[in-house]
C-alpha cells in the first residue's frame, strides 16, 4: 500500500499521501469520531479503518474522474488479497464497511472523507489553489454525505485550523528555555 500513489494526484499535481499514509489517517480519525460519538467497540472501527482502502493494493486508487469511466473489482481484489492468509475472517469486516449498515462503517467512510479535507488544508498551507476551488464541493460532501455529528463537528474544525501548529508550538525556542545557548 506504500507505493500505491492516491488516484487523484494527477488532478492535484502535488505530492499527496500514499494510499498506505492515507489508511493511517483514516484509523486516526474514525479513533476520534467514534469517541465523539460514544462508540464502544473501538477495536471494529480500527479494523475497518485498516481495511476500507486494502483492496486498492491491488486495484490502484482509482480518481474521482477514473470512476467514471472505470469499474473496480475491490471485492475480489480483496478476496485475492486475503485468501491463504489467516485475515479471512477480515472480509466480512470489509463488507460491512461497504455495506454502511453499522455506525463502525459510517465512521470509517466519514474518516475516509475527513482525510480528503485534511489533505487539501495540507496542501493550501504548499501553495496549491485547488482546494478553494473544491470549497463547494466539499461543503456539499459535509451536509450530504457525512453520516455523524462529530465527523460534521471535526469538518467545521478543519476549516479554521492551522495545519502548522503543531510543530510552530512545539519547536525547541518555544519548549526549551536554553535552547541555542
Amino acid at each position: 500500500m506504500r507505493n500505491v500513489p492516491r488516484g487523484w494526484r494527477q488532478h492535484l499535481g502535488m505530492d499527496c499521501a500514499s494510499v498506505l499514509e492515507h489508511t493511517i489517517r483514516v484509523i486516526w480519525l474514525a479513533l476520534l469520531i467514534a469517541r465523539g460519538e460514544g462508540v464502544k467497540d473501538e477495536a471494529k472501527v480500527m479494523k475497518m479503518a485498516l481495511l476500507h482502502d486494502l483492496a486498492e493494493s491491488r486495484t490502484s486508487d482509482l480518481s474521482y474522474v477514473q470512476k467514471v469511466y472505470v469499474r473496480e473489482d475491490e471485492q475480489r481484489a480483496l478476496q485475492d488479497t486475503l485468501n491463504g492468509t489467516s485475515l479471512t475472517d477480515l472480509a466480512a469486516v470489509a463488507e460491512e464497511f461497504h455495506r454502511r449498515d453499522s455506525i463502525e462503517a459510517k465512521i470509517v467512510k466519514d474518516a475516509d472523507n475527513l482525510d480528503v479535507d485534511l489533505e487539501l488544508r495540507e496542501l493550501e498551507e504548499r501553495g496549491s489553489k485547488l482546494p478553494a476551488k473544491w470549497q463547494g464541493f466539499r461543503k456539499m460532501i459535509r451536509n450530504e454525505k457525512l453520516y455523524t455529528q462529530a465527523a460534521k463537528d471535526l469538518w467545521d474544525q478543519l476549516q479554521t485550523v492551522d495545519v502548522a501548529s503543531w510543530h510552530m508550538t512545539a519547536n525547541k525556542w518555544l519548549k526549551l528555555p536554553n535552547a541555542g545557548k
